[in-house]
């Protein structure tokens, strides 16, 4: 009862890669590259069938014009398989890690207004949230930022810190 996600790992940075990998049966979902989050024009001459299979990466941090994406993934994949691998990214600013902030810059950022504004009226509702391998904190602020009301938000972060159940330390 599995089933196959084109994942975000291939880099699909030109929209004919994006419509074949949705074109091929194989795939309940495609996610394209964070760079064609925002090329409405051909997003909405997608099919209604094709729209449902698209899921957007909405919280990339990764530098726009870099061109060793998919190297770098490689690497990661590697690492999580156990091999010795080494890549430093060469993006700048890419000692500082993730920062969310930084993400919310990102030309293809999706942001909540977004995903109701735009990309709901034109028939896409899959949308996924990068990093849960950030640590808690970070995964927290994401999920109060998605999936939590803003006048919420507060009530929610001071239960958890002043419960202790956040590792912050």
């Amino acid at each position: 009862h599995l089933y196959f996600v084109s994942s975000t790992t291939k880099v699909l940075t030109e929209f004919s890669q994006l419509v074949n990998e949705l074109d091929n049966d194989d795939f309940s979902y495609v996610v394209p590259d964070f760079r064609l989050n925002k090329a409405f024009d051909k997003l909405s001459d997608l099919t209604a069938e094709q729209k449902n299979k698209v899921e957007f990466l909405c919280n990339e941090c990764c530098y726009v014009g870099c061109a060793d994406r998919k190297n770098c993934y490689e690497n990661v994949s590697r690492k999580n398989l156990g091999e010795d691998v080494e890549h430093t990214c060469q993006a700048p600013n890419a000692a500082e890690g993730y920062r969310f902030s930084k993400a919310m810059k990102n030309p293809g950022f999706i942001s909540v207004k977004d995903i109701k504004d735009v990309y709901l009226p034109m028939g896409f509702s899959n949308f996924k949230i990068e990093g849960r391998g950030l640590g808690s904190a970070l995964v927290l602020e994401f999920l109060l930022y998605y999936m939590v009301k803003p006048e919420y938000q507060i009530h929610i972060r001071e239960a958890i810190y002043l419960d202790n159940m956040l590792d912050l330390f």
